[in-house]
């Protein structure tokens, strides 16, 4: 890179998709206003968008104007998609993924942060692309996308597709995408100016590890425990996990009851069902399908053990979800 390309102002859009998570969006933003104060000059532009043009409200009620995106777009080095909500949130219809297709084929960078990914899936812009998405919406991307597999990453940079979980992980993919451009010297005075020392590289977890998450560190556990968020389409029996776990049915089934207080079937029908009420809120899926994609096999199956467990059945909960949105 030239000197004279080094110092040029690139503009940086950023599609402001309704309900989008403000977190997310100034992790995004607030390194690049500091790369322009640190280097004196205007490094980054970084310009709001919204398919409309109109302003957008994020999901803490904060509105932010924005111009459109079919005035400024093919103005833009890059262009991240940057969503958050649920999939009532993400309908837009095809002249938007449209837009997003022709200006990638103009050589312009597009990016999604956060759910911002599933935006870019509908658009058919990760075919055969390596990438992220926040964890929380990962499964609702594969039950609608079947042949996309995201990545448990940070973020990911796969050349002109640039993919990021959201929440504070904009920080490190900007501190990576600084560094490029800048060096490594450059980009950790933007991340220093934020206090931001620890910065993660893109294959660091999203989340806490199972241990943190379940509160063990027994690794006969951990391995049973991980395997139950892995099968919750088609969960495995006793004997097959113990198997795993290079243990006993009865030693296993003495673990879960001293070490979680609990039983192992109770332990991964509740993994099963909190994933089944993600979907619920989060996914087109009936509730039938609901059931079949967190090994139920009937509805009515279904149905009962989630009203135990959450005190309301799933349709109560759609309805609900439905009513919020009106």
């Amino acid at each position: 890179m030239t000197i004279a390309e080094q110092k040029s102002t690139r503009r940086v859009g950023f599609i402001l998709v309704p309900n989008f998570a403000l977190m997310s969006y100034a992790s995004a933003t607030e390194p690049l206003r500091a790369a322009n104060l640190i280097a004196g000059t205007d490094l980054y532009e970084v310009v709001p968008l919204s398919f409309s043009g109109e302003a957008i409200r994020s999901s803490s009620g904060i509105v932010v104007h924005c111009q459109s995106l079919a005035t400024v777009g093919d103005r833009c080095h890059t262009i991240f998609v940057c969503a958050g909500g649920g999939p009532q949130d993400w309908v837009l219809g095809e002249g938007a993924f449209g837009m997003l297709r022709r200006l990638a084929r103009q050589g312009v960078r597009i990016g999604g942060i956060s759910s911002g990914a599933y935006l870019l899936a509908a658009a058919g812009l990760l075919d055969n692309r390596d990438f992220t998405i926040h964890w929380e919406h990962a499964p609702v991307l594969m039950e609608a996308f079947a042949h996309l597999t995201p990545r448990q990453a940070r973020f990911v940079i796969d050349g002109d597709r640039i993919t990021c979980a959201g929440g504070v992980a904009p920080l490190d993919m900007m501190h990576s995408m600084i560094s490029q451009r800048m060096g490594a010297h450059f980009a950790r005075r933007v991340s220093d100016w934020y206090l931001h020392t620890a910065v993660a590289q893109s294959e660091a977890p999203q989340r806490g590890s199972s241990a943190e998450r379940h509160g063990t560190n027994h690794p006969a556990l951990l391995t049973v425990l991980e395997k139950m968020e892995a099968t919750i389409e088609s969960p495995l029996d006793r004997q097959t996990m113990a198997k795993l776990a290079g243990t006993s049915m009865r030693h296993l089934d003495r673990l879960f009851s001293t070490r979680l207080k609990s039983s192992f079937l109770a332990t991964y029908l509740a993994i099963r069902l909190d994933h089944a009420r993600r979907l619920l809120e989060q996914s087109p899926l009936s509730i039938a399908e609901v059931a079949f994609a967190t090994g139920f096999s009937s509805a009515s199956h279904f149905s009962r053990h989630f009203k135990s467990r959450f005190g309301q059945s799933p349709n109560a909960l759609r309805r609900k979800i439905s009513s919020e949105l009106k």
